[in-house]
């Protein structure tokens, strides 16, 4: 048996999460993904209003929790019948899309930036840039007084690691410059969604409010300057990394795992909801130019290795939330989805690839394979797609609001139904979403959410397939088991989001290898 490592927590994403990887040869040769928290929040929903869901449901998380509320809305708006007017969906596209912006932001220059940077060559920086002055003598007194946070502590920089003391300080300035952005991109959100975190406006047949000219205007100047910070700064620096620096380490795809993709499509372009700005679609096998349809039908989960009593593998409809935390060969509580019985990536890069997106098809024919680098772009593409889109929206938003009968709001079917059932199809910043909910004597009898990161971070299933976190990881390089960033690289390329809870330790020793780490 080769040497075991042990990173935990995995640090600069949501939630708790912890990576075991067996190395031979300075390389991954097997991994297990833990998710160390309980959520819970469905078994709190049993015998609640339905209309609760979508408030209860945003708290899942407090990064991506505009997203349960519209896959919550949209499960109640099937489930109650409810036909969501054409001004309330457009209203809905740009409170979540508004979401993406400052989401895909965050998780580049916050959240992942500072894998693929040595911080130190600021230093090094000869330039007479004013502003890159005085990002370098702020960044080297922080040094000179040891409080180098958060840009440490950190990895030790490694050979894909950017040294270049131009380009260093050129990052840590548009780190710097995205936390203003960030704010800026949130703030838009909350113009249309009442409130942020947790946006209160987005209810089961529509939205709540109808805004001002006002609050418009202030929209439409916000987009534009968040708009201007993507296409002249993140475009130009995911452009930079991925075909200069970091362009070795894209061709060798480290990070690829299963090459299954999943999107289940989002953002309706008309009331039908049918046609989607997002398409949804699979990809199997690594047959990326061949995307096929998506069917909800294939859609399970096992609990094989899952902390929850054994069950055959269902249908989310007919899931349940009953722990059992003396099972022998669990070692997680994320279940493992699976669609047709293989396990799927979801995220940027599958909704990407199921788009058929020209640049990042591009990017593939000069010889990027899917992996890490590859998410980054994919991204960094969509990001730059939802932009122009929101102004298109805007455009029609503003256009509608000036024509007779002009409504956000079906409320002619507000009320619960006395039995039904609905689900709520929707693409998360961070990839598939699904919501499920079963209505008996206008109570919720049953509800259950399949999020993004249980996607990506599941354990095994029945038939020993490994999740998709744990398939990305062989093959990845770690020559020096004390400094295993490339694990930190891959994992955080998905964007993990997994939800507030506690940690637990290994039950034998109680003991966790320590690693310098972000």
């Amino acid at each position: 048996m080769g040497k075991r490592i042990t990173v935990d927590p995995i640090t600069r994403i949501e939630g708790h999460l912890k990576i075991e990887v067996e190395l031979e040869n300075g390389k991954v040769k097997d991994a297990w993904s833990s998710g160390t928290m309980a959520r819970g929040f469905e078994a709190l929903l049993t015998g609640k209003d339905p209309r609760d869901a979508s408030w209860v449901t945003s708290r899942f998380c407090g990064v991506c929790f505009s997203v349960h509320t519209m896959a919550s809305a949209a499960a109640l708006d099937e489930a109650f019948g409810a036909q969501v007017p054409e001004g309330g969906r457009i209203l809905r596209n740009l409170i979540m899309a508004s979401e993406y912006l400052y989401d895909h932001i965050i998780h580049f220059y916050h959240l992942t930036a500072l894998d693929y940077l040595d911080i130190m060559a600021i230093a090094n920086y000869k330039g007479k840039d004013p502003e890159l002055l005085a990002v370098k003598d702020k960044i080297v007194g922080l040094v000179k007084r040891g409080d180098t946070y958060p840009l440490t502590p950190r990895y030790e920089p490694d050979d894909f690691s950017v040294a270049d003391p131009d380009i260093v300080i050129m990052a840590v300035k548009h780190y710097l410059d995205a936390l203003k952005v960030q704010v800026t991109a949130k703030n838009m959100g909350a113009i249309l969604g009442g409130r942020a975190p947790h946006f209160q406006s987005i209810v089961v047949g529509g939205v709540t409010q109808v805004p001002s000219a006002e609050q418009l205007g202030r929209f439409k100047s916000m987009l534009a300057e968040v708009t201007a910070f993507i296409k002249d700064v993140y475009m130009k620096d995911v452009l930079l990394f991925g075909t200069g620096p970091l362009f070795p380490l894209a061709k060798l795809g480290i990070g690829g795992g299963h090459l299954n993709y999943l999107c289940y499509g989002s953002f309706p372009e008309d009331a039908s909801g049918k046609n989607l700005f997002f398409k949804p679609g699979v990809i199997k096998n690594g047959n990326i130019p061949k995307p096929e349809k998506f069917d909800q039908q294939k859609v399970t989960e096992s609990v094989k290795h899952a902390w929850y009593r054994d069950k055959d593998p269902v249908h989310p409809y007919d899931g349940e939330q009953v722990f059992d935390l003396d099972k022998s060969d669990a070692y997680s509580f994320v279940k493992a989805p699976r669609y047709d019985g293989m396990p799927m990536e979801v995220g940027p890069l599958a909704r990407m690839f199921v788009m058929q997106e020209p640049n990042l098809m591009g990017l593939v024919k000069k010889g990027v394979k899917p992996g890490a680098v590859a998410r980054h772009a994919a991204r960094m593409l969509e990001t730059v797609l939802l932009a122009d889109q929101m102004q298109v929206w805007l455009a029609q938003l503003i256009d509608l609001m000036g024509k007779p009968g002009f409504r956000v709001h079906d409320t002619d079917n507000y009320e619960p139904p006395s039995s039904g059932q609905g689900s709520g199809y929707y693409e998360a910043p961070r990839g598939a979403l699904g919501h499920w909910i079963k209505i008996k004597d206008k109570k919720i009898e049953n509800y259950q959410a399949v999020v993004p990161s249980t996607w990506n971070a599941s354990p095994r299933d029945e038939k020993g397939q490994r999740g998709q976190y744990e398939e990305s990881l062989i093959g990845t390089p770690v020559p020096d088991p004390e400094n295993p960033i490339n694990i930190v690289r891959v994992i955080r390329s998905f964007d993990p989001c997994l939800a507030c809870a506690v940690h637990i330790i290994h039950p034998g020793t109680n003991e966790i290898l320590k690693f310098r780490i972000e």
